[in-house]
């Protein structure tokens, strides 16, 4: 077992002023003098994916544009199991919120916490490197302001926090014939409206949240929207929907390939389209951070990460956020509290081998469970024992049962009738017990 180095002030920069970096930047500042932090945010206010613009491409400034928001986004869990756990939602709304909502609520966090004094906004962080000084890694962060493109700053910090969010940059599978489609094709992280789609033959790829709630959003204006994903949901172990569709929206197995006005499914059908949109997920990249930092992404898995977050050759070094399937918010309060503890001693890390042997072993166990390898930092069901194993490490108090029972009683009411699961009030009871008022389901 070793620990880190505990300096007077330990000075932590944080990557991202979305809800992992709003969270990070609450926790380290209530501990003040101990620790000292400065975050980086390259939109002007905080909120992060959060932040729906109609935009797409890029931003003003030239950037691409970081939200993936849609404008009848709403939330496919309810708001009682989303929330940090000691900050709960506005009780007046309803259990799935729309995305004007979840920015309302994080935008609320900050101010309750007086957390935006510390967020440098309209910044890049050019590049993230370390240092070595005698007994430990000093980092240095470079930085420009939007705007002035000539001034760059570098600060040094004693703990980088990288908060940049993971649903930003769009993952697009190959497919044999897609360059030679003549119809639209897009990402689902520049969908924004239904209407530019009316009355078209839609194929919606994805079997994953995204995918099934865009392709309900598009079959309001759409003539016929088709979804590919048999083939796929097979990977989450689980079979085809088997819920109560729009008449006008269809399951089809996988894409075998793509003509200029067709698409050809694994069972040989051709269907004529309109358009293609993906709904396949997105990539991690961390763009800032040098060769030096040692952080592999491979085949979406990053490494080496000891408990998905903290980086087994710089402890000092740690991503926040980076599971899948998850309810976030409390994941990333457990990430946090887990950073903290170890930057300032309270939890002792083992060496460098044997985290990542351990990080091997949680790797191996999913393959062995079935699950393909890019799939290493998805959770599911495995995000409770996932969080109570960090609360156990670092001394806190667990979540409560009821929560993933309201998310097991969601996913079974999902798969009954994905129309309308969604008007469905959650209300949870002094006893930690929950009750359901149902909406419209069929």
């Amino acid at each position: 077992m070793r620990k880190l180095a505990v300096v007077m002030t330990i000075r932590v920069a944080v990557i991202g002023a979305g809800a992992a970096g709003l969270c990070a930047l609450r926790h380290l500042t209530t501990r003040q003098p101990q620790f000292e932090a400065v975050c980086f945010e390259q939109n002007s206010r905080p909120g992060g994916t959060w932040i729906y613009t109609d935009q797409t491409g890029v931003d003003d400034h030239g950037l691409p544009i970081h939200s993936s928001m849609y404008k009848n986004l709403r939330s496919n869990l309810p708001k009682e199991v989303m929330a940090f756990p000691d900050f709960p939602f506005r009780k007046d709304l309803p259990s799935f919120i729309r995305h004007e909502n979840m920015l309302e609520y994080l935008e609320s966090y900050a101010d309750r916490f007086d957390l935006l004094k510390y967020i440098k906004f309209s910044t890049i962080v050019n590049l993230v490197n370390p240092q070595k000084s005698s007994d430990r890694v000093i980092w240095q962060v470079t930085y420009t302001t939007l705007g002035d493109s000539d001034l760059t700053i570098t600060e040094t910090f004693d703990a980088v926090m990288v908060c940049n969010g993971h649903n930003s940059v769009p993952l697009i599978p190959v497919i044999p014939g897609l360059d030679l489609f003549h119809g639209k094709v897009m990402h689902s992280h520049d969908y924004r409206y239904p209407s530019e789609f009316e009355g078209q033959r839609v194929v919606c790829l994805g079997a994953s949240s995204s995918g099934q709630d865009i392709s309900l959003d598009l079959s309001s204006v759409a003539q016929k929207v088709q979804i590919p994903l048999c083939q796929t949901v097979k990977l989450l172990l689980k079979p085809c929907l088997q819920t109560y569709l729009p008449d006008n929206l269809e399951q089809k197995p996988g894409i075998k390939y793509v003509t200029e006005h067709s698409v050809v499914f694994e069972n040989d059908e051709e269907v004529m389209v309109d358009a293609i949109i993906f709904c396949t997920g997105y990539m991690f990249t961390f763009p800032f951070l040098s060769p030096e930092c040692h952080a592999k992404v491979e085949n979406e898995r990053v490494t080496p990460l000891y408990k998905h977050v903290i980086h087994t050759e710089y402890p000092s070094l740690s991503i926040i956020g980076i599971l899948k399937l998850t309810c976030a918010f409390p994941s990333f309060h457990h990430q946090v509290l887990f950073v903290i503890a170890t930057l300032d001693g309270t939890v002792e890390l083992p060496g460098r081998e044997e985290m990542d042997a351990d990080t091997d072993k949680d790797f191996r166990r999913r393959l062995e469970r079935g699950m393909p390898e890019r799939y290493a930092h998805t959770m599911g069901s495995l995000q409770w024992r996932y969080n109570e194993e960090i609360a156990d490490l670092v001394g806190f108090e667990h979540l409560s049962p009821v929560l993933e029972e309201i998310v097991d009683a969601v996913l079974l009411t999902r798969d009954k009738d994905i129309v309308h699961f969604k008007t469905i009030k959650y209300e949870l009871t002094e006893q930690n017990t929950y009750v359901a008022i149902n909406g419209k389901l069929m």
